[in-house]
């Protein structure tokens, strides 16, 4: 049997790019896979299918908000759920078939299976062992739960679940505001679902900037999606064809309870570390469950590295993307590298919601001084024509130094917006370096110039 430089344990975003750089390195390969195809939970029951769902939902809610205005007549079109679910499949068939085609072309080999670790230096898939030089961990996570929820993936299903449902419910409700219960939510929203969010803190979206938060829950109110903040959910109740969620209000131990068709829990994910013999092994973890590894993303036992959502971080498929390449490099004996002050977020709603660097409320937590350069897309020539004026866009930079500490921005195209203030950041720009920048007109894009003209004697069109 076959020795290898490297073994990679999962074929997700982290694990397949982590392979492929190890190929690219000079480095015999191969990436174990337990799924029928590769991509990992991102491109499988994640990332991909539901921007799917979300474009196509997008599309819906054009045609029956916006067309007319722009001379566009006839008849909304009326949804054909299992062609939508067809076209989904197609998408992510696509995806996971590009990535097989780049193994073979980088001389990757896929072992089908689920692997574990016998000892530093094996990985064992089915009742063969191989014999590696180096093992990189990239086994990523699965959703979470709470205690009193049992998930059947039928009538209380899981992310996974939500994106294969037979039909779309009258009533969904969510539990917890995040960014997989939104991006869903807003998805059967569109398509005429009842939506209630059903959230413990008292602002959507954890850890994003205050001012966004609170316009973004403004904005998905306005779209019909319903909010009960402050709510502990204590159980779900299903039947075959309904359940009842029961909570608690916080604010005064309020007990309260909700019907629906199907019961969204979006609580989270959690490292999926489950038969891979660890603990045998050794090797150190968090209290969380999350792998531990130090600045070259090694774990305590010699030869073995992990990444992506098995370590600490956020868990995006990006992250694991950038630490999947690093690490080869290391093996490689190359210097790899991640900045983990530049890795942007991204809420794929209409509009989007994304943000990179620092909060204002961290930045006061701090206590450093700081300005603020805001723009509204009111003020966007583009998005008033394209009915995406809703939000704005803001840029954090140093009070003294002028260098850009973080940016958020709601609105049109915010995912692919953010990445100028990404590669300002990596070059510790400041905010007039990009406010002295020549933006196309007219583009999305003036919206984060005249946001960096803010941080300034101000921005032009406010």
């Amino acid at each position: 049997m076959a020795s290898y430089d490297v073994i990679v344990i999962g074929g997700g975003p982290g694990g397949y790019v982590a392979a492929i750089r190890c190929a690219q390195l000079g480095l015999k390969t191969a990436c174990v896979e337990g799924r029928e195809s590769l991509g990992g939970t991102c491109l499988n029951v994640g990332c991909i299918p539901s921007k799917a769902l979300l474009h196509a939902s997008h599309q819906l809610h054009e045609a029956e908000h916006n067309f007319s205005k722009m001379g566009l007549m006839g008849k909304s079109p009326s949804v054909d759920w299992k062609q939508m679910q067809a076209y989904k499949a197609d998408v992510i068939d696509g995806n996971t078939k590009g990535i097989e085609f780049l193994f073979k072309k980088n001389k990757v080999d896929w072992i089908k299976g689920w692997g574990s670790i016998p000892a530093a230096g094996q990985v064992k898939v089915g009742d063969d062992i191989h014999q590696t030089k180096n093992i990189i961990i990239a086994s990523g996570s699965v959703p979470s739960s709470l205690p009193g929820i049992e998930i059947d993936e039928q009538i209380v299903v899981t992310s996974t679940g939500a994106l294969s449902l037979p039909k779309i419910p009258k009533k969904l409700v969510v539990i917890g505001a995040g960014v997989i219960g939104l991006e869903l939510g807003s998805v059967y929203a569109r398509l005429g679902s009842e939506v209630t969010v059903i959230e413990f803190l008292d602002v959507i979206t954890p850890g994003m900037d205050g001012e966004i938060q609170k316009t973004f829950q403004r904005t998905l109110k306005k779209q019909g999606l319903k909010f009960i903040m402050g709510a502990a959910v204590q159980s779900v109740e299903a039947t075959k064809t309904k359940a009842k969620v029961n909570y608690k209000l916080r604010k005064d131990d309020s007990d309260h309870s909700l019907d629906a068709d199907v019961v969204l829990v979006a609580t989270g994910r959690k490292p999926y570390t489950d038969g891979l013999g660890l603990e045998a092994l050794g090797i150190e973890m968090t209290p969380r469950g999350q792998i531990k590894t130090n600045a070259h993303w090694q774990t305590n036992v010699s030869g073995i590295y992990a990444i992506g959502d098995a370590i600490e971080g956020p868990m995006l498929a990006h992250k694991a993307e950038d630490e999947g390449m690093a690490a080869a490099e290391v093996i490689a004996g190359k210097h790899g590298h991640v900045n983990y002050n530049v890795i942007p977020g991204v809420i794929y709603t209409a509009p989007e919601v994304a943000n990179v660097g620092q909060t204002e409320e961290q930045l006061k937590a701090e206590g450093r001084a700081y300005k603020v350069g805001k723009f509204s897309f009111m003020g966007n020539g583009r998005a008033k024509a394209n009915f995406a004026a809703d939000g704005f866009v803001k840029i954090l930079a140093d009070a003294g130094t002028d260098r850009i500490l973080g940016a958020h921005i709601m609105g049109p195209s915010a995912g692919d917006l953010i990445h100028e203030i990404c590669v300002a950041m990596e070059f510790g720009a400041s905010a007039q370096d990009l406010a002295l920048t020549c933006h196309a007109h007219p583009t999305y894009s003036e919206a984060v110039r005249e946001a960096a003209l803010a941080c300034g004697d101000g921005a032009i069109h406010a």
